[in-house]
């Protein structure tokens, strides 16, 4: 079925969940670790799901933000979610205003072909080594479900996420029988989000700005701005999408679902590659876990945790892993790019892999060395 430029079909049903080995982890832990409520997480990812689904027509993801998350998760005992959503306050003003004077859009336009490919090598090779560090200790599961995907991807006709998370569930219920019966008590129960802007403290502002939020601009800017606009525009020409229009939304986004009592969002190349390679092609897909993923927040929010218990973490690496390898393998050129190009492409990839923005300028500069005649390869 195709409703306005969107396709909904099982290939788009499957595609839908190519972003989870980046969603769950996180979303667990902003639950269990920084102890948010789980209801206004969901329901901000939900309805921008829905949203971009519906706006882009290509299923461009809303992931979570990995720097901010990753430190407000590992210092829970420091990080309250006042500062959390403070961050999410900077980050949305910070590109909204750089998408809207077209700053962003002069920043995209002095980077080089080669550095973007070079941030996109780096997002895929760091997303099949997270999806290896996740295998670790259930390399059994985790052999299996590779060799399964490989194969069923193999096959167009077979949803290929569909059954991969089929049998996740069933290893998880066979390993932890306790687990029906706790699926078997959860009960609807309508909620709607907490507002809790308003209980923001100064220091939770100062925590949220330069703890949070200043260091997870360059990865925003590479991996969640330009990388983003690359590999929809490569794969989606008929679709393109621009620099300032994501950076905008991102600034919307994060504006208005911390409002809700969401985390900061962003889009990422990484999770496009996870959705195109199993089985999207419209926003479509985003529209059908947008609604999955608000029906959640809405009604089970008090069943979240149990729910993501049915996806062991070694299935969720495997996802990652392809994610991953078909993000890295759209840059490898071979000989079609220059000498100096490879270079660039490979110091951008390598240095990213520690440090986005140290790796985006030190790219930059190399590259503008070469055009000059300062250096050669």
């Amino acid at each position: 079925m195709r409703i306005g430029g969107n396709s909904y079909d099982l290939q788009e049903l499957a595609g839908a969940f190519g972003d989870l080995g980046t969603l769950i982890p996180f979303v667990v832990g902003y639950i269990t670790i920084s102890k948010m409520d789980p209801v206004g997480i969901l329901v901000a990812f939900g309805l921008f799901k829905i949203f971009v689904g519906l706006y882009f027509k290509t299923p461009v993801p809303i992931q979570p933000m990995k720097a901010i998350g990753t430190a407000a998760i590992t210092h829970a005992a420091t990080i309250s979610p006042g500062a959390i959503w403070a961050s999410g306050l900077f980050t949305g003003a910070f590109w909204l205003i750089m998408g809207v004077t077209g700053m962003v859009s002069w920043i995209a336009k002095v980077t080089s072909r080669p550095i973007v490919q070079g941030l996109v090598l780096s997002l895929g090779l760091g997303f099949i080594l997270e999806g290896v560090r996740m295998m670790q200790g259930d390399y059994v599961l985790a052999a299996v479900a590779t060799s399964l995907t490989f194969f069923l991807l193999s096959r167009e006709r077979m949803p290929a996420m569909l059954v991969l998370l089929g049998f996740g569930v069933t290893v998880a219920l066979v390993r932890e029988p306790t687990l029906l019966a706790g699926l078997a008590e959860c009960s609807l129960r309508f909620q709607l989000p907490a507002f809790g802007l308003a209980r923001i403290s100064w220091q939770e502002v100062v925590t949220g700005v330069v703890v949070l939020g200043l260091p997870q601009v360059a990865l925003t800017l590479g991996n969640a701005i330009i990388a983003t606009v690359e590999e929809n525009n490569t794969w989606f020409p008929d679709r393109p999408i621009t620099v300032k229009a994501i950076a905008i939304d991102h600034g919307i986004l994060n504006l208005v679902g911390t409002g809700l009592g969401g985390v900061p969002m962003c889009h990422g190349a990484g999770g496009m590659a996870g959705h195109v390679r199993f089985g999207a092609r419209t926003g479509g897909a985003l529209v059908i876990l947008g609604v999955i993923v608000l029906f959640i927040g809405l009604f089970l929010g008090d069943s979240v945790a149990l729910l993501f218990r049915l996806f062991p973490r070694a299935l969720l690496g495997v996802i990652l892993l392809f994610g991953g390898l078909e993000l890295a393998s759209g840059t490898i050129g071979g000989n079609t790019l220059q000498k100096e190009d490879r270079y660039v492409l490979l110091l951008t990839a390598g240095v990213s892999m520690w440090n986005m923005g140290v790796g985006y300028v030190g790219g930059l500069v190399l590259w503008y060395a070469f055009q000059r005649g300062w250096l050669r390869a």
